[in-house]
């Protein structure tokens, strides 16, 4: 019965991804909305999330030099401040 509820909470722990929410929304110098599902959907998982576990923390460095901007300009995704900071 143990090992049933070990290889319950595991295959639940695996598939919690999937399950994530698609859009993240970041309050600051104008709401910023990430699109989980569509940036993952466009160039997989590992483009961002790397190492065990796959984690990403979103930061300012990491969003405006590190990961976010530097893909942007890579792949030509939005680089201006206005294209992602949407001020209501």
């Amino acid at each position: 019965m143990k090992k049933l509820l070990v290889v319950a909470m595991l295959a639940a722990f695996a598939a919690a991804p999937a399950f994530a929410a698609d859009v993240y929304t970041y309050e600051g110098k104008g709401v910023v909305t990430f699109d989980h599902k569509g940036h993952a959907d466009k160039l997989g998982c590992e483009a961002c999330h790397q190492g065990e576990p796959a984690k990403i923390e979103v930061t300012k460095d990491s969003a405006h030099k590190d990961v976010c901007k530097n893909c942007h300009t890579e792949k030509g995704g939005p680089t201006k401040c206005n294209d992602c900071h949407v001020k209501k």
